[in-house]
């Protein structure tokens, strides 16, 4: 069983930073990109930014200048560094993951977190 476990939300004055973070853990052979998405209320899920297992990152146009993405320990890690936040940005946001659970062989699956909330509001 695979597992992605999102911290780092909460709440922030507009103009501030939050970084978040997203492990994954269990059963895995190999991942391969991760990424960060993100539901406002009322609106459709987004993507905010992918990264590859070779670390290519790839961005959402509105938030390439404000949002990073990374990765670390092997790629099981994923973080997103938010910067000059604005109250647009609140939502909840979402990591996933394209899984191997066994060998080369198996099917790649996605996996995705819980979600954490972000909230930018003085």
């Amino acid at each position: 069983q695979v597992q992605l476990v999102e911290s780092g939300g909460g709440l922030v004055q507009p103009g501030g930073s939050l970084r978040l973070s997203c492990a994954a853990s269990g059963t895995i052979f190999s991942i391969g990109a991760m990424g960060w998405y993100r539901q406002a209320p009322g609106k459709e899920r987004e993507l905010v930014a992918t990264i590859t297992s070779g670390g290519t990152p790839n961005y959402a146009d509105s938030l390439k200048d404000r949002f990073t993405i990374s990765t670390y320990n092997a790629g099981n890690t994923v973080y997103l560094q938010m910067n000059r936040l604005k109250p647009e940005d609140t939502a909840v946001y979402y990591c996933n993951a394209a899984i191997r659970v066994r060998n080369w062989s198996s099917p790649e699956i996605t996996a995705w977190g819980q979600g954490t909330q972000v909230t930018v509001a003085s």
